[in-house]
């Protein structure tokens, strides 16, 4: 793949259905090419399918539905490719895989953090953004600054929610399929409670270095 252009705008085959929140995949020599898409938002990522090096991840908002216009708020490769937006139009080869839909689909916003303290809530009008994104049993978080697109990390793989670690509160599973920052790390399997009160998520368990956490999100529309 060049790692350079000139363009803004790129047209790449590629396919979608007329629905809602699904997941789709095709293969690219030794990658694998993942899209993850809600009604109004898309994320493409690419890594290696046996060891699952990332390669690179972009993402936005689109308009249209069998032709995907995306103005994208993340791109990881912006240093070398400059694109901020992109035509999809539609292929035969994408392969659907997503599973079947579960709680806390959707798209949501790192809003804070629960301590000793109490809750410390951020400003989730910023252009400095952590956002993850739950369709159909995949999950992705990316780390992104919509002003300059600057990239500060992704992970994602296969989420669960059906996993009753705090029947009161609900459980949540996510294994880990690709990670920007330390590759040693695919393959885990990390065990969460979750509690929904409204538009909020509290997420609770250790990450992947084995630290605690206790991280609220908020419902991205």
């Amino acid at each position: 793949m060049k790692k350079a252009y000139n363009k803004t705008l790129i047209i790449i085959i590629l396919t979608f259905s007329n629905l809602n929140g699904q997941v789709y995949e095709f293969a690219v020599q030794t990658d694998t090419h993942r899209i993850i898409k809600d009604k109004t938002y898309v994320v493409e990522t690419v890594f290696n399918t046996s060891t699952g090096e990332f390669k690179f991840t972009r993402g936005g908002f689109y308009s249209g539905k069998k032709n995907l216009d995306v103005d994208f708020e993340f791109n990881s490769n912006f240093k070398n490719d400059s694109i901020k937006k992109m035509l999809y139009t539609n292929t035969k080869k994408w392969k659907k895989v997503s599973s079947p839909k579960q709680k806390l689909q959707g798209k949501w916003l790192m809003a804070g953090r629960v301590t000793d303290e109490g809750e410390k809530r951020r400003d989730l009008n910023r252009s400095r953004k952590t956002m993850k994104i739950l369709i159909d049993g995949f999950f992705q978080w990316i780390a992104f600054d919509t002003s300059n697109f600057r990239f500060f990390g992704s992970g994602g793989g296969s989420y669960n929610t059906e996993y009753e670690n705090n029947p009161q509160k609900g459980g949540y599973t996510e294994k880990i399929q690709f990670f920007s920052r330390d590759n040693n790390k695919v393959g885990l399997v990390l065990p969460f409670e979750y509690d929904r009160r409204g538009e909020d998520w509290y997420h609770k368990g250790l990450n992947s270095k084995g630290g605690t956490l206790h991280e609220i999100w908020h419902f991205r529309k």
